[in-house]
């Protein structure tokens, strides 16, 4: 699991941000749902959706159709029949704290346009931990039954649920068409006897054995089942907590609809209460958690609901989740432990990491060996040194983490951070006004490499087809690419790859070709490509824009040095106004508009290191790319400034920005009294709220879809 290393500061690293983490939460889900084989926890789960977005909620015109907090789950895979659900299965949004669940029920009021001190019953019941099914039962007998998938589409494992005792396979008095939905899951005690019983198995046909590595991977495992018979012989239950599609409403309440089910011999939580105010739910859900522990199944928070059906209809749906139901998750576990060594890991950005490495401890029901320290900074706060006795905690947050040293006073040196990288032995240090210690190294660091070379490829730069990871890792591992000019420099090993695994002469040569393809790339595309901190997408083409060919902007870089050289930094209280001075000139200096100190100084550190100049120059030996040049057409937006926000459905946001420079129009991050046009897509916020506010124009995607075609 990778966590942001520092929050996106322009738009341009929050949409490459956004991209990385979908990919990675998109992986989890595939485990989780799909393979019943997740690599992570839970709570380390939601620690990659709160990172999301939390980057979402700071850059909200970026969020996307598809993005991870409006996808519920994993598509379906494997052996088992792919079935539409009649009705979405959606998700849960989570809450970590009483300030949570309190601003969930305000959400709640201000959406029925309520008082403020308006009654809301909820329902509060434990949210376990197993695998959502629902229950199709047509003129009371169960005709189909399929997991959650991704919430659109499951899985058919009808067959295998008919062999769960807990499940009746006719109910009584209920509507023509009704659909339970609950969870599938494993009791504690039947999960232990299974992986014993697989065990004595396996022993005694002398085969490896195949245990689960904890009840809900064993639920799941066990009702994803091809053979109906193996399904049965394992110890599944059933649980219910909702409803699906139905051809009339089971009640007006959820907690008289869920008795209700429960009159039909579903097995509904004893623990499932309706609670009149916000300090009855809390209390429940502290009672829950006290008996967390010894409840025969697992556990990890407590769900609410809005318990009228009728408001609960009027909310409706927001994303992945109900607008009238919350997730409230149980906070940390801790353990102590031993910490055994403090190992610097170093990221694709080139940050120093120290990562401790513990006495394996069980902290929640995992094993943990281990955790973050974050940075240097929060290595002095707790004073940790190998051989310390420290308490671990694993929470939302980062996880797992160390919160307290129990050792501190005992008499021992302090540890020291590097000021070299362990990798590349260059020299490792912080920007001003910084805690994190990075690696000057660039692409010359075997640890950056892989990800800054997946970087240079990738379609937002080079955009080289056919050069994905794998082949990427294959040839550094093979030592044929080390830096971005020996990309350039494979065809004389051609022969040498149609003679390894995997590799045709089709492939090959595409590959080649799609590499000579980009002899001669766009300018800013390559400048983006190199990683240079802080040049994103936008601010490439932004530099370009006023300084036309890479040779100027090297020349800028240059002067930019000479610009610090010349302001040798003040000392004490002075300090922090010389960095603003410092910063001032420098974005003067730059002269293009949203371009400020941190770009610039970014710029002058990557040209300050002797590595990074030959990499440049070796590079721009085997490429040419030519003046970067905008062409326009005259439209009737040229000249104007326009604001594009909430979600482009037909093209991308850097698209939308290159048909607008085309048309002569420039693009603005934000409303204000000098925009003329706001281009408006699905889920458009406080951007639209102020160009209403004043009296700005706005006009749809298709509308914008139009002005492009018009213009000559």
């Amino acid at each position: 699991m990778k966590l942001p290393e520092t929050a996106p500061e322009t738009p341009e690293d929050a949409a490459v941000e956004l991209e990385r983490l979908a990919a990675e939460i998109a992986h989890h889900n595939r485990l989780y749902h799909g393979q019943d084989a997740p690599e992570i926890s839970d709570a380390e789960f939601d620690a990659l959706m709160r990172a999301n977005a939390a980057i979402e909620a700071a850059f909200p015109d970026l969020v996307r159709a598809d993005s991870p907090s409006r996808i519920v789950g994993a598509a379906p895979s494997g052996h088992l029949a792919k079935v539409a659900h009649a009705r979405q299965m959606f998700s849960l949004d989570n809450g970590f704290s009483d300030e949570d669940v309190a601003d969930f029920l305000g959400r709640v009021r201000r959406f029925l346009k309520l008082p403020e001190d308006a009654p809301i019953a909820l329902t509060a019941e434990p949210k376990i931990d197993g695998l959502s099914c629902s229950l199709r039962y047509e003129k009371g007998l169960l005709a189909q039954a399929l997991t959650r998938g991704d919430g659109q589409i499951g899985e058919d494992v009808t067959a295998n649920v008919r062999t769960i005792a807990d499940i009746p396979a006719r109910i009584e008095g209920a509507p023509d068409v009704f659909e339970v939905r609950g969870e599938v899951y494993m009791a504690k005690g039947d999960f232990t006897a299974l992986n014993a019983r697989l065990l004595a198995e396996a022993e005694a046909s002398g085969k490896e054995a195949r245990q689960f590595a904890n009840p809900r991977n064993a639920a799941a495992g066990s009702l994803r089942q091809k053979d109906a018979s193996v399904t049965a012989s394992r110890p599944l239950r059933f649980l219910a907590w909702g409803w699906g599609e139905v051809s009339e409403d089971p009640a007006d309440s959820q907690y008289a609809a869920m008795l209700r089910i429960k009159s039909w011999d579903f097995p509904v939580s004893d623990m499932l209460i309706r609670a009149e105010t916000l300090d009855q739910a809390l209390a429940q859900y502290r009672a829950i958690e006290k008996q967390r522990a010894d409840l025969p199944f697992d556990i990890d928070g407590v769900v609410y609901k809005v318990d009228r059906i009728d408001w609960q209809q009027r909310l409706g749906f927001v994303g992945r989740a109900p607008r009238w139901g919350l997730a409230h998750k149980f906070p940390a576990e801790r353990a102590q432990t031993t910490l055994n060594d403090i190992e610097i890991q170093v990221g694709r950005t080139g940050k120093l990491t120290p990562v401790a490495k513990l006495e394996p401890v069980t902290v929640g029901g995992v094993v943990v060996r281990n955790a973050t320290l974050h940075n240097a900074d929060e290595i002095a706060r707790l004073g940790v040194r190998p051989g310390d006795r420290v308490v671990l905690q694993r929470a939302g947050d980062v996880i797992p983490q160390i919160v307290e040293n129990l050792t501190r006073d005992e008499t021992r040196p302090a540890y020291v951070f590097p000021d070299h990288c362990p990798i590349c032995h260059s020299e490792a240090v912080a920007e001003e006004g910084e805690v994190d210690v990075r690696c000057t190294g660039g692409l010359i660091c075997p640890a950056q490499r892989l990800e800054r070379l997946k970087h240079f490829v990738s379609r937002g730069a080079l955009d080289i087809d056919g050069l994905g990871e794998k082949t990427l890792i294959e040839l550094i591992d093979l030592g044929w690419i080390t830096e971005p000019g020996d990309i350039f420099r494979l065809a004389p090993h051609r022969e040498e790859l149609l003679g390894r695994e995997g590799w045709q002469e089709k492939s090959v040569d595409a590959l080649l070709a799609a590499i000579e393809a980009k002899r001669a790339p766009d300018a800013a595309r390559l400048l983006f490509g190199l990683g240079i901190r802080h040049i994103g997408a936008i601010t490439a083409r932004d530099l370009l824009k006023r300084y036309a060919t890479l040779a100027a902007v090297r020349a800028l870089a240059d002067e930019l040095i000479a610009l610090r050289e010349a302001t040798p930094p003040a000392l004490g209280e002075a300090e922090l106004k010389h960095r603003t001075r410092l910063d001032k000139a420098i974005t003067e200096h730059i002269g293009v508009e949203n371009v400020g100190g941190a770009v610039g100084h970014a710029l002058a550190d990557f040209f300050h290191e002797p590595h990074n100049r030959a990499v440049w120059e070796d590079l721009l030996g085997e490429i040419a790319p030519p003046p970067f040049v905008i062409e326009t057409r005259d439209s009737e937006v040229t000249g104007k400034t326009l604001v594009f926000t909430g979600s482009l459905e037909s093209l991308s946001r850097d698209e939308a920005k290159a048909q607008a420079e085309s048309l002569g129009a420039r693009v603005a991050g934000s409303v204000s009294a000098k925009t003329d046009l706001v281009i408006a897509g699905p889920g458009a916020g406080s951007k639209l709220k102020k160009a209403a506010e004043l009296q700005i124009p706005v006009i749809s995607e298709s509308d914008w879809a139009e002005i492009v075609a018009r213009a000559r």
